[in-house]
């Protein structure tokens, strides 16, 4: 019997890309059973429809086996390699550099369901319940990396914290950074002292200057990215009880969102 394929699922030519990137089995004991494809399969439908892992559909592989493959990943920090080994792939097609020259900053808040775990607060800003996610992005908003917090939490101090991790993991990627473009949230002299000390670059404050609301230039970037969150019904909310796996998903979308460039 053939099996229903759904539109989330990964063609042969994207298949062919991101096979060679999943973690082998471990030697020894009893070979790998699990089609790995299906599983990658299944992932993506969850994180496209929102579902619970006990609801996903009968033909794919059971949702206690996915699941422990995508915890497992989280753990391992395997969504977050796979998010920069794509985006490098997804820049040099580009014919970019896979060191950017450009990165922007910006938060987005989103409301809690459910059990919300430790990390809630309230951005009273936007008047949202829930945590916010700090992101940066280069100047194509492909992701460099997200850190998931309470809603609460000061931006500067979270972008500030964001740089630093992603210089002790890939300093390579913030080598040739000259700017990063923020809106005025991040807007201070202790921010911009504290990115020139860590990758010496300047801050470029992109100001909205009427009430009318206007596509800014270089800050529409990372809306845009925020955007593309918003097509993942998992995303829509932050669904999660433990902030790393809100973190996990979002690294997990933007693999599904740069296989398929990497085809079209």
């Amino acid at each position: 019997m053939t099996r229903k394929s759904y539109p989330t699922d990964l063609n042969d030519m994207e298949w062919e890309i991101l096979a060679p990137l999943i973690p082998p089995a471990k030697l020894g004991g009893h070979p790998r059973t699990t089609d790995m494809r299906a599983v990658c399969n299944a992932i993506y439908y969850y994180l496209k429809t929102g579902c619970q892992w006990d609801m996903l559909p009968g033909d794919f592989p059971p949702s206690s086996t996915v699941y422990s493959y995508y915890r497992k990943w989280q753990r391992r920090g395997i969504w977050e390699e796979l998010n920069h080994t794509l985006r490098d792939q997804v820049r040099e097609k580009l014919g970019r550099s896979t060191q950017p020259s450009a990165i922007a900053a910006d938060s987005q808040s989103v409301k809690t369901t459910g059990k919300k775990g430790d990390v809630c607060g309230f951005d009273g800003g936007k008047k949202v319940k829930g945590r916010k996610r700090q992101t940066l992005v280069d100047s194509q908003g492909l992701l460099l990396k997200v850190i998931v917090s309470e809603a609460n939490a000061p931006e500067r101090v979270l972008a500030a914290y964001a740089l630093m991790e992603l210089l002790e993991e890939h300093p390579e990627l913030l080598d040739k950074v000259e700017v990063i473009w923020v809106d005025s949230g991040y807007d201070g002299d202790k921010f911009a002292l504290s990115v020139w000390l860590m990758i010496q670059a300047h801050v470029e404050v992109i100001r909205r200057t009427d009430q009318e609301f206007k596509v800014l230039p270089k800050r529409w970037v990372v809306e845009r990215t925020f955007a593309w969150f918003n097509q993942y019904r998992r995303l829509s909310k932050d669904y999660e009880r433990l902030p790393e796996m809100s973190e996990a998903a979002i690294y997990a979308v933007m693999t599904r969102i740069m296989l398929r460039r990497l085809v079209v």
